[in-house]
């Protein structure tokens, strides 16, 4: 058998099976307070789809890659643990 895709992250676009590329970091400020960030994870053709769709309810805070959003994300854990 070959290697777990479960652990893989995959697009948040409707339909996609597609492996993310992209984290789009927003926030809803009707029910989130500022620094609150929800995320959608996108692969590189939905990016930009789903990024508009996020940008034109002004939700959009920020569009990075995954590989950078899990670095920020450990950089933290470690921050927090020590």
């Amino acid at each position: 058998m070959s290697s777990n895709t479960a652990d893989q992250p995959v697009c948040s676009a409707k339909g996609c099976r597609a492996a993310a590329v992209w984290v789009l970091a927003w926030n809803n400020p009707k029910l989130h307070t500022p620094d609150r960030r929800k995320t959608w994870l996108a692969c590189d053709e939905h990016k930009d789809h789903l990024a508009q769709f996020l940008d034109l309810r002004d939700f959009l805070k920020d569009v990075v890659t995954l590989t950078d959003w899990q670095a920020a994300e450990s950089r933290k854990g470690e921050a927090q643990a020590g």
